[in-house]
């Protein structure tokens, strides 16, 4: 039983390489589609008589708005349509009077997002997700020895690349929101990897003589229940948000699920197998005595 844990367990870590580096190739190939809270640009807010899929809509508007544009659904007949900065376009809101008749569209509000506050919105963002992970890994080094600090840090990277791999393939907006679900997802994901990683730390101090692979299965299957029991009910919890909560946060509910569910897996696989393979052992929690300390501890 313990060899056959032991093979799922490495299974499940090479899957989460393979994913990690299949996820970085799809977001370098296909890339973010950064919201309006990042690239600046023109938002135009309107209502319609007829209810239509988003598809219907684009096709009604595309020949009269130039360039590139994004509709949002707002609530009951309304959109948000966003045109993002595009530098051969003169006019850009030359369509707003020239509006369809059988829509019946009518303009609510009409506003552009200056592209410098997107590039500062970026920079400050960027360096919130940059200090947090380095603050959970001075944490991770404080409180565990380097072998579980590692791995828990790596599974923190594996749960942020992957689910910014989902918005790069699934072109969903990058915005202010989703990252803010990423912060999130770093405190939920660090949560459970130090629950596993304390009690593995606590088994292999009990048990020197216990081999690690069963060390770390009997870790895992003591917390296992409480894993299973509270990522389900936040997933729950999340659906809800992204079923009734409208569009403006689906994008932070989407990044939210996916990064639990995938902080979840990574906990179990990443972050209590990895310190298995770095060699991980009852000897790494010994204190090396000097001579003169040695000799101390000799004198009666």
């Amino acid at each position: 039983m313990v060899n056959f844990w032991q093979k799922i367990r490495t299974s499940g870590l090479w899957l989460s390489i393979i994913a990690v580096v299949l996820s970085c190739v799809l977001i370098v190939e296909h890339g973010l589609v950064l919201g309006q809270d990042f690239t600046g640009g023109y938002v135009t807010e309107f209502q319609i008589v007829q209810d239509l899929s988003a598809d219907n809509l684009q096709r009604e508007l595309a020949p009269l708005v130039a360039g590139e544009f994004r509709l949002t659904h707002q609530g009951e007949l309304q959109w948000q349509l966003f045109q993002p900065p595009q530098s051969d376009i003169a006019e850009p809101l030359a369509w707003q009077s020239q509006l369809p008749e059988n829509l019946g569209l009518k303009i609510l509000d009409s506003r552009y997002m200056g592209a410098q506050v997107g590039a500062e919105l970026i920079e400050q963002g960027g360096l919130a997700l940059l200090v947090s992970l380095l603050a959970v890994g001075l944490y991770l080094i404080v409180r565990f020895e380097w072998r579980l600090a590692l791995s828990a840090s790596l599974a923190l990277l594996h749960d942020i690349v992957i689910t910014v791999a989902l918005f790069a393939v699934t072109g969903m907006e990058f915005d202010l929101t989703v990252l803010a679900a990423l912060l999130a997802i770093i405190g939920y994901s660090l949560n459970d990897s130090i629950i596993i990683g304390d009690k593995v730390r606590e088994l292999v101090r009990i048990r020197p003589q216990a081999a690690v692979s069963e060390t770390i299965n009997e870790a895992l299957g003591s917390t296992l229940g409480r894993t299973t029991i509270t990522s389900s009910t936040t997933l729950t919890t999340v659906a809800a948000i992204w079923w009734l909560g409208g569009a403006s946060l689906q994008g932070f509910a989407s990044a939210l699920f996916v990064g639990i569910a995938v902080g979840t897996w990574s906990s179990i696989f990443v972050s209590a197998t990895l310190p298995q393979w770095l060699g991980l052992s009852f000897a790494n929690y010994q204190r090396n005595l000097s001579e003169q300390e040695q000799q101390q501890l000799a004198e009666p």
